[in-house]
């Protein structure tokens, strides 16, 4: 799968990978996984959200990889990762799984960052045996378990079925978003982003999610309405922290609360006022700090994780 179009300049253009590679997940699905920065460096895992890909994460890339292991990969559908017909919430998990496999040596331990869709990854891998001996911490950044459509926002309309039904219409459209327009960037901004953020970051966003191929966006809508991982917030043990934006339409804060309250380690969290839905992008050094500060606080460095990478991935290049 040929990559995406991106912005080409700027903070949010993606960085070149010190490495690529692609993960095997458990049906045989290739996920196409980049890893930056130093090999002997603490480690974080950043998983991105519905309609994204790896380029969504350059900001904290940049920042984070001058002294971590940072390691992204396109969920299946997106970015670089081939389509696959399974889509499930299980099929997420598997495919975190695959990357920490493929990714991190035995018992080497990492934050691991979900943005959205990636923060319900995180959630619904928590019992997972892979999950259990790699994550050191967690970042749940503007995301949900339950009740997505219900509790959305993007119709200024009073709250009930007929705008939850209205709403699960459009997050649920199959036909293309594209090409970048200014009409394309005014409705992407109104329902993904604060309504102070700047014309870069409007255009980044714009890039990456209008190249999401329609079926896949379609495929993956369809589990985000049917979610319920309230089940797997309550399994993630390790420290954890949330993040959200007042202004989010998506996943509104309400989502964050419920999070805080039924997370059975919550460290911290954090409400930034008028930022929307794509905190990475619209409040890149809020994101990156928290997970610096994580890191610090969460993960230690031994000589045994820098051991080679398994052979549960096969290296496209280097």
């Amino acid at each position: 799968m040929s990559r995406p179009m991106h912005v080409t300049a700027g903070p949010y253009a993606p960085p070149v990978p010190a490495r690529e590679m692609t993960a095997v997940s458990a049906d045989g699905s290739r996920l196409h996984v980049e890893i930056h920065g130093p090999e002997d460096a603490p480690a974080v895992v950043l998983a991105h959200g519905w309609t994204c890909s790896t380029a969504f994460w350059a900001a904290q890339i940049r920042d984070l990889a001058a002294d971590h292991r940072v390691i992204t990969y396109d969920q299946r559908g997106h970015g670089r990762s081939p389509a696959s017909p399974a889509c499930s919430t299980d099929a997420l998990a598997d495919d975190l799984e695959a990357v920490l496999k493929a990714t991190l040596a035995p018992g080497r331990q990492a934050v691991i960052a979900g943005h959205s869709m990636g923060g319900m990854t995180v959630m619904a891998a928590a019992g997972r045996p892979a999950f259990r001996e790699h994550a050191a911490a967690v970042l749940l950044c503007s995301t949900g378990s339950s009740r997505l459509v219900a509790e959305s926002t993007v119709l200024p309309i009073r709250a009930g079925k007929p705008r939850t039904w209205l709403t699960k219409k459009i997050l649920g459209a199959r036909g293309p978003l594209g090409p970048v327009t200014p009409v394309s960037r005014a409705m992407l901004k109104y329902g993904t982003m604060g309504p102070g953020s700047a014309p870069h970051m409007v255009e980044a966003v714009a890039r990456i999610v209008l190249a999401c191929p329609p079926r896949a966006r379609h495929a993956w809508s369809k589990v985000l309405d049917l979610l319920e991982l309230d089940h797997g917030v309550r399994e993630i043990g390790v420290p954890t922290a949330v993040l959200c934006g007042t202004a989010d339409r998506l996943t509104p804060p309400v989502h964050s609360r419920a999070l805080v309250a039924a997370l059975p380690n919550c460290v911290g969290s954090t409400e930034l006022a008028g930022v929307g839905h794509m905190t990475p992008v619209e409040a890149p050094e809020s994101v990156s700090g928290r997970i610096r500060e994580l890191v610090t606080t969460y993960v230690t460095v031994s000589t045994a994780d820098t051991a080679d990478t398994r052979d549960t991935a096969t290296k496209e290049s280097a």
